[in-house]
């Protein structure tokens, strides 16, 4: 597994982070099942949020009750929480006062003093930036969180947060795979009329994202678009699953790993966020992070997908 410093920060992060959205009714044995194949595979790095469960703050429960962490296991880990999504609804909130209780809950629920990294998980249209920066401000005062960044937030809104947050933004967790790519595919294709796919829907955040040393974290790295299933062994995407499969026996990896490595191949830098609870499958995609796919191999599984390389 390879690792690199995160920017802004003095963790040592995978390239690939475990993400923890779907364990509130796994048990004990489950948990840690799952948790030890990502240890065992170099992935040291746990992505939670308070709204995972149900309820509030219960698959960070799930995980605290399921490990039960000695000081020096914890200190081993890098834990990555997210806030600002509130149901009934739903709404978003970063609201100063639902900052601090939601990190107070995250604390409690996962049993820690700290909070390695905050995310603002989706943008709030209501947002106002002066009570996010004073929410950031006791928060890292106080020691209870270390690093702060955001998720699905375009350059605009990160630049109004910059405005006025005083901690540099490490992240920026955001949905990307190889068939769920606008943030790619609609640059590639600037300047051509009539095609879809020159569409702006991504507003320059992964350049953006560069300029400013901010990581991007891609979530949902399996899946075809917006929560609409795998495209691994679909028989909707025959020609990219094709490709993965060949590349996959050229490299001796299974297809999960192809899939990773097509996006840590991008010279952002980024992170790779699984969401799968089958210890195996944290296994096969891990291996990704040791295969640099050449040039030619990425562009085929961009094309395969479906784009244009003009």
């Amino acid at each position: 597994m390879r690792t690199f410093t995160l920017p802004h920060t003095d963790i040592v992060v995978p390239d690939v982070v475990l993400g923890l959205m779907r364990i509130v009714e796994k048990s004990d044995e489950e948990v840690r099942a799952l948790v030890s194949a990502a240890l065992d595979a170099g992935i040291d790095f746990m992505d939670h949020a308070d709204i995972y469960g149900p309820p509030y703050h219960g698959c960070e429960r799930r995980f605290a009750e399921a490990l039960r962490l000695t000081p020096s296991e914890r200190d081993r880990l890098t834990l990555q929480t997210k806030c600002g999504i509130r149901q009934p609804g739903p709404y978003f909130d970063f609201s100063y006062e639902h900052i601090v209780s939601s990190v107070e809950g995250s604390l409690e629920a996962l049993g820690t003093d700290r909070i390695d990294i905050l995310l603002l998980h989706r943008p709030d249209a209501l947002v106002e930036p002066e009570e996010v920066a004073r929410a950031f401000d006791d928060l890292e005062a106080a020691g209870k969180v270390r690093h702060f960044g955001v998720s699905n937030h375009t350059p605009g809104q990160m630049d109004l947060l910059r405005k006025h947050v005083r901690q540099p933004l490490v992240a920026n967790q955001i949905q990307l795979s190889i068939t769920h790519a606008p943030t790619i595919a609609g640059p590639m294709a600037m300047n051509m009329a009539a095609l879809d796919q020159s569409i702006a829907r991504d507003t320059g955040v992964i350049d953006y994202c560069r300029l400013h040393d901010i990581t991007l974290q891609a979530w949902s790295p399996f899946q075809a678009g917006f929560f609409t299933g795998p495209f691994l062994g679909s028989p909707e995407y025959p020609e990219l699953n094709a490709v993965i499969d060949r590349l996959a026996a050229q490299y001796d990896v299974p297809a999960e790993a192809i899939a990773v490595a097509w996006l840590t191949r991008h010279p952002a830098r980024m992170q790779v966020v699984l969401g799968t609870t089958t210890p195996a499958r944290v296994a096969a995609a891990a291996q990704g992070s040791d295969i640099t796919l050449t040039r030619a191999e990425w562009y085929a599984l961009f094309r395969a997908a479906g784009y244009l390389v003009p």
